[in-house]
């Protein structure tokens, strides 16, 4: 009896078939690992110094948080802590840096205990403006001096919003003089505070969530926070009515991004750029979005609670700017780093200044008549 080999009998377009089945089954197989790394997310932790949405700050993190997310199509996520969820509102640097988490959302001024030369990043007394600041970080060598401070604790930082100008604070009772200043206990942060204190005044120290209640309480007779906007929202409008501006101890109100160096050094180049550009875009929309409701939540404050802004005499504003100057000195004193950084800072200051002056400063008053 014949047998029949069953491979003889197979058609040509048998034969095809098999071949693309064999080579559709060959390259699933290959492609396997190729899709599970894809399918890879790096989860990351952000923790803040702010309460959760607080208006400015607060939404500023979430945003970068999103946009993260969002630009790297969810091969990054990032997960926000508000102050106190994971670490107080004052360690978050050392979180960063000791890998509690991978990103943090807070203000350099924070860390001049740390570092004196912190400060500068986000605002000191009498300095940059908003727009200028920017300048400065991005064209004035800024940034790279801002890399060189925190290198040596593994930690990057970028610009991630802005609170604009502010304000320089709610009273309890009227400032008119000098005197008015002496024994007063106030809320502030950065260098104002070692200004204040040398004219007489106790500066005190005080988390975002502990504001309200230390001010209703007693604890302090003055809060220096940030603009209308976030001020409302915190309600200090319901303690007291003498709103005092503009803020000459934070002319800006630059957020920084901190971000664990190893972590960062770890993602693609890719990734990389898009976690800077996030926290870049942030700064932007920020800028924008704090002058436009800090405005808006001015009027209100005005219309609707009897708020009234209040101008410092002129002998404390006078007082003010030349311990400002005397304090920076100072400060400059204590590493070379710090002199540099200061020296770059007073170098962009006067580069911009008459600009500013002519562009803005002169427009405006123009502009009014």
């Amino acid at each position: 009896m014949k047998t029949t080999d069953p491979k003889k009998n197979i058609t040509r377009r048998q034969a095809l078939s098999m071949v693309a089945a064999s080579g559709a089954a060959a390259g699933g197989a290959l492609a396997s690992p190729a899709v599970a790394q894809e399918k890879a997310v790096i989860e990351w932790k952000m923790v803040t110094s702010w309460p959760k949405g607080l208006p400015g700050p607060g939404l500023s993190a979430q945003r970068i948080c999103d946009r993260i997310s969002t630009m790297s199509d969810g091969r990054i996520r990032v997960r926000l802590h508000a102050a106190g969820e994971l670490v107080p509102a004052f360690e978050v640097f050392d979180a960063v840096s000791g890998g509690v988490a991978q990103m943090g959302h807070t203000a350099s001024f924070y860390w001049q205990g740390k570092m004196p030369a912190s400060v500068f990043f986000t605002t000191v007394p009498f300095g940059l403006t908003p727009e200028e600041h920017c300048t400065w970080i991005e064209y004035g060598g800024g940034q790279e001096l801002w890399d060189a401070l925190y290198a040596p604790f593994g930690v990057r930082a970028f610009m991630a919003g802005n609170t604009a100008g502010t304000m320089a604070g709610w009273y309890k009772k009227p400032l008119t003089s000098l005197e008015d200043v002496k024994g007063l206990k106030i809320r502030i942060q950065g260098l104002g505070g070692e200004i204040l204190r040398r004219m007489g005044a106790t500066p005190v120290s005080l988390a975002s969530s502990e504001i309200y209640a230390g001010f209703e309480s007693g604890v302090v007779d003055a809060v220096e926070f940030l603009g209308p906007w976030s001020d409302a929202a915190m309600g200090f409008q319901q303690i007291t009515k003498h709103y005092y501006g503009p803020g000459f101890n934070k002319p800006n109100g630059t957020g920084e991004a901190l971000i664990s160096s190893v972590a960062y050094e770890g993602l693609s180049e890719d990734l990389r750029l898009i976690v800077k550009e996030a926290c870049r875009s942030e700064n932007a929309q920020a800028l924008a979005e704090a002058n436009w409701m800090n405005a808006q939540a001015l009027q209100t404050l005005k219309a609707e609670h009897g708020v009234q802004t209040d101008s410092y005499p002129q002998e404390v504003v006078q007082t003010m700017r030349s311990l400002a100057q005397e304090v920076l000195s100072e400060y400059a004193a204590k590493d070379e780093l710090t002199q540099k950084i200061l020296e770059s800072y007073r170098a962009a200051m006067a580069l911009v200044s008459p600009w500013s002056q002519l562009s803005s400063a002169d427009f405006l008053s123009a502009r009014g008549g």
